[in-house]
């Protein structure tokens, strides 16, 4: 992809609007100023369910198994039913992501964006959402019964992230106690 093909396509990801003749430097810090504001309101949003008893006041459900895998750990997935297959908003993460925090309880550590895949077919991505100007994970097949096909995007904004901040797996995370 040729440089201006590539400026044209993040501003597009980052809904950042192009004017003709635009310095390239002006349209970089364009949009990662817009990303930098969404990720923002992401962790604003975020913050209350650092709580985990708030969390679960607000519809997340536990699921009882930490994630981990030789790339490192995800944690414990806690997900909104009633947020999954509605319109994506930075503010409203379909899934929390805790790991034990070395007291007995759980530590906030990422967001998950959820995003069901629209034709259910794993071999196709033409409905691939983005955030944060990335392109979402996926599609994956189901994780468990009655769940559909689905795109994720994780979002490490408690916990840095060597792999990157929108790596699924955290080399520097932990499942264990």
């Amino acid at each position: 992809m040729s440089r201006p093909t590539r400026r044209i396509a993040a501003a597009v990801m980052t809904g950042v609007s192009l004017a003709v003749g635009a310095p390239a430097a002006a349209l970089a810090h364009d949009g990662h100023d817009a990303v930098q504001r969404q990720l923002a309101a992401a962790k604003e949003a975020g913050e209350k369910y650092r709580d985990v008893s708030r969390a679960i006041a607000d519809g997340y459900v536990p699921d009882d198994e930490c994630v981990q895998s030789p790339e490192g750990a995800m944690g414990f997935h806690y997900a909104n039913r009633d947020l999954i297959d509605r319109e994506l908003d930075v503010r409203e993460p379909e899934v929390l992501v805790y790991q034990p925090d070395g007291y007995g309880g759980h530590k906030l550590v990422a967001l998950e964006y959820y995003f069901v895949d629209e034709d259910q077919d794993p071999s196709t991505d033409g409905d691939r959402p983005s955030l944060f100007g990335q392109p979402f994970d996926g599609p994956d097949e189901a994780q468990g019964p009655g769940l559909p096909v689905n795109y994720t995007l994780h979002v490490w904004l408690w916990q840095h992230n060597p792999s990157g901040m929108f790596a699924p797996f955290n080399p520097a995370g932990s499942c264990e106690v």
